[in-house]
């Protein structure tokens, strides 16, 4: 017999038996509906119990009861009141997919050791995509796969190249995947950060695409499959492959584990069809994304882009009204799901006062007590902004010649992606022209632009977002933009100014931040005034409502909406197993089709 998802039968009396008998009742029930029956909304949030078909009796009963069965579990937590936390995962975990195992498969892992003077240093890595997806690997006690590229990482993990993590308090399992330089390159550097990265951020920068990275991408992908699927524990994991690095990942895990839950989520924006053409293995990429379950992106409008993308390049059947993507006998849905950061987050514990703070950074630095102080924070990358925004201080400078001395910008810029010719060209860009600002309007004491091209801990960077005035995130083109959430999460004194570009995913939430476009330095030179002489009222007042955001859309919400939509799909696909003849199939398609308008249109009235 076919395998039965145990949620299902446990939602019927007698299980086995009472689900035998159901299918036999439904497959009547298709024969009398066929003409009759059809969907009758009155809310998108209405009680189960509404009458969605015209025909009565025990038999449209019984497709009722299956239906509200169905979605049962799901409405509390749609429920935009609900608070997210770990605990919301785990009952999410216990009650909607019980006994799932959570595979989480990224590049970057979570946890590095190093050798430093003989002795493993561990670090963890400051990455918007590891601090969004720590906790929820943690909440979900599950597997995270990544590639180990620390110098003592080799020398930490077991025979099964495992390591418990997090140190200390071990909460889930990190799996190192090895690769050599050659594959380091040809898929990291190469085909990933040098194709890949500027053709999806449209920042001017043209996209490389060689045929020998494109060789490497695809076999480190080949490798990483190979390991989800020694890893799963049965057949039917739900797998969460993480950004650009993978677009292959699904589909050869597809291939031998179908019955797998597989979620895509893309960080980084997606372009429009056209911009997209220019990849040389474009309907390789598409091909291997639909392998998926669901294709997440920050936004909807990536994910427009996304479809339109298939639609032009792949025979497949788009149908926008469920966000769903039919293509060689599989369905993808593709949904937004803004990331965000945990709260409260764990790097503002250890945090002193907001007064203390800034009275270390500004001792640090040697600024004086009556200064303002803006600071950014990012990689140092092409996509930033980061040359931008120092224009947009020239412009201040010359416009409001009174703020020369008493403003100082702290740009702390990790180095990234150094062995690339358009990364090393951009920190000798930046270095050139803050050693020229700060020649032309600084002092011996006095300098306007302090930049720090190093790495830091997230407990350091808190500090600095505590201490400061004002966060400038100046993207040019970003899936989400975290920096921008961290600095609200940071300012528990409720003060602060944020200055956000309308090119961030995060601009879609942030609204009462300065919106900025940063490619107008001189209206950005603006905004930065504006940030300068706003009241403190008004600074309260706009952080609390972007605090309330963050509180509410955290990085638990993010991975709960996912998980969500897996339980979803699970039982989706147990009821058409359930509903195997061709007159069954077309009452539990219609049946689905009933749970996925509902859902759909409930998305949507929460999301409003």
């Amino acid at each position: 017999m076919t395998d039965i998802d145990p949620s299902l039968l446990q939602a019927y009396p007698g299980g086995m038996w009472g689900l035998l008998a159901t299918s036999l009742l439904l497959s009547g029930l298709a024969v009398a509906l066929s003409t009759a029956m059809f969907m009758r909304w009155r809310s998108a949030a209405g009680p189960a119990d509404e009458p969605l078909f015209q025909n009565t009796g025990p038999m449209a009963e019984t497709a009722r009861q299956l239906l509200r069965e169905f979605e049962k579990n799901s409405g509390d937590h749609d429920n935009p009141l609900v608070s997210w936390t770990p605990d919301t995962l785990r009952r999410i975990l216990r009650t909607e997919l019980p006994g799932a195992q959570v595979i989480v498969v990224s590049n970057r892992e979570p946890y590095i050791h190093n050798l430093k003077d003989g002795e493993v240093d561990l670090i963890v890595p400051a990455s918007g995509l590891v601090s969004a997806l720590e906790p929820v690997t943690r909440a979900c006690a599950g597997t995270w796969i990544a590639h180990g590229g620390g110098s003592a990482d080799k020398i930490t993990v077991d025979e099964h190249d495992h390591v418990q993590v997090p140190p200390g308090k071990p909460a889930y399992t990190l799996r190192r995947v090895w690769l050599s330089e050659e594959e380091q390159q040809g898929h990291y550097s190469g085909f990933s950060n040098d194709g890949l990265w500027p053709l999806c951020h449209i920042a001017f920068t043209r996209p490389l695409f060689r045929a020998s990275d494109w060789e490497t991408y695809e076999a480190v992908n080949q490798k990483f499959a190979d390991v989800v699927v020694e890893e799963a524990r049965n057949e039917r994991p739900i797998v969460l492959i993480q950004d650009y690095h993978f677009a292959l990942l699904p589909r050869m895990i597809r291939r031998r584990l179908p019955e797998a839950i597989i979620i895509t989520f893309w960080h980084i924006p997606w372009p429009n069809s056209e911009v997209f053409s220019i990849c040389p293995w474009r309907e390789q990429i598409l091909d291997g994304l639909l392998g998926s379950s669901i294709v997440g992106f920050h936004i909807q409008f990536h994910c427009n882009n996304f479809m339109e993308s298939v639609d032009r390049f792949l025979e497949s059947r788009i149908e926008r009204e469920h966000s769903s993507i039919s293509y060689g006998g599989q369905t993808t849905l593709v949904h937004s799901y803004p990331i965000s950061i945990e709260w409260p987050p764990a790097a503002l514990e250890a945090q002193p006062p907001v007064e203390e703070c800034r009275r270390k950074v500004f001792e640090r630095y040697g600024l004086s007590d009556d200064m303002k102080l803006f600071v950014g924070v990012e990689r140092m990358d092409y996509t930033k902004g980061i040359v931008d925004r120092f224009q947009a201080i020239e412009e201040l400078f010359t416009n409001h010649p009174e703020w020369i001395g008493r403003l100082v910008f702290l740009q702390i810029a990790a180095p990234s992606r150094g062995t690339l010719p358009a990364y090393q060209h951009l920190h000798q860009e930046c270095v050139g022209f803050v050693d020229a600002f700060n020649q032309r309007y600084g002092t011996d004491g006095y300098k306007p632009i302090i930049m720090l091209a190093e790495h830091h801990t997230q407990e350091e960077i808190y500090n600095v977002y505590r201490a400061a005035d004002a966060c400038v995130v100046s993207s040019l083109h970003d899936g989400m933009n975290l920096v921008a959430k961290e600095f609200v999460a940071s300012r528990d004194d409720e003060h602060g100014v944020l200055i956000l570009s309308t090119f961030a995913g995060a601009a879609r939430e942030l609204l009462e931040a300065v919106i900025v476009n940063p490619y107008d330095a001189t209206a950005m030179g603006e905004a930065m005034m504006r940030a300068l002489t706003m009241p403190a009222e008004e600074q309260r007042q706009r952080m609390l409502r972007m605090r309330e955001i963050v509180r509410e859309n955290n990085i638990y919400r993010w991975a709960g909406s996912m998980l969500q939509d897996a339980a979803r799909l699970r039982k989706r696909n147990s009821i058409q197993k359930v509903t195997e003849n061709p007159q069954q199939q077309n009452l539990g398609d219609n049946i689905v089709r009933m749970f996925d308008k509902r859902k759909s249109l409930m998305r949507d009235k929460t999301t409003a």
